[in-house]
């Protein structure tokens, strides 16, 4: 999960695994699989990083 501004400051929680498509118009519109659309303040950028970031926490273990 990935936390997002919207542009009336209103702080979100995306699934970060139901990233579609990511448009910068100039505002960033993150598009879900479902179709849903969100436009938020953070750039292209960052929510890939915020995405790829989460990728890696789930993924990642160690062995004890």
């Amino acid at each position: 999960m990935i936390t997002v501004t919207r542009l009336d400051e209103r702080v979100i929680v995306l699934n970060a695994e139901h990233i579609k498509m990511i448009e910068s118009t100039p505002d960033t519109i993150i598009t879900l699989i479902n179709g849903d659309s969100v436009i938020v303040k953070e750039t292209t950028e960052e929510v890939v990083r915020r995405a790829i970031d989460y990728a890696r926490q789930i993924r990642s273990f160690s062995v004890v």
